[in-house]
């Protein structure tokens, strides 16, 4: 099985890639509020997030399903976002409808840039959220957030150029040259 499709240029590789790293710095910064580390909340305030309790695993979880779905993005570019693999029964080796693909992906991208768009303009908000007290008065804490929660703002753009790339070639009527079959073919 090969690493690459045949026709992704470079770019589109990239980009999924990026997406992985667009939502690493803010996966980092929830586990380390979960973790109880003051990355911007009084002890106070990280009890009213419910740390230690449900909100550390509210904040693990959250951590983790953003990253899962920007591990998606990579199924744009890769084999096994065109051919079912090999381990699912029924439909391993088969394509995979296209639209299949384009329709979640799109309106994930969707998704994602309204949401960067109305965190940006929320930005601002987001300490008064809280109870008061919470909220430390450094200015070093808002500071190390934004960067960690600036990358996720490229999220949806990035998603939204690898499914335009994979729209068009998938939807060009050209069939995958690479197939994810076990050896000695389906019976």
């Amino acid at each position: 099985m090969t690493d690459t499709v045949p026709g992704v240029p470079k770019w589109a590789n990239l980009a999924a890639h990026a997406t992985l790293l667009a939502t690493l710095p803010s996966g980092l910064w929830r586990i380390a509020m979960g973790l109880g580390i003051p990355v911007g909340f009084t002890a106070q305030g990280l009890v009213e997030f419910g740390i230690p309790g449900w909100g550390t695993a509210y904040v693990f979880g959250l951590s983790i399903l953003a990253e899962a779905l920007a591990f998606l993005t990579l199924g744009l570019v890769r084999p096994w976002g065109e051919v079912w693999p090999r381990w699912i029964p029924g439909l391993r080796g088969r394509p995979i409808p296209p639209l299949a693909a384009i329709l979640p992906a799109a309106a994930g991208a969707t998704a994602l840039t309204a949401l960067g768009v109305q965190g940006l303009f929320g930005w601002a908000e987001a300490g008064s959220s809280m109870a008061p007290g919470s909220w430390e008065t450094s200015p070093v804490y808002g500071v190390v957030m934004a960067a960690c929660y600036a990358p996720l703002l490229l999220w949806g753009p990035l998603l939204a150029a690898v499914t335009v790339h994979y729209a068009r070639r998938r939807l060009s009527g050209e069939r995958p040259q690479h197939s994810l079959e076990p050896l000695g073919g389906r019976a």
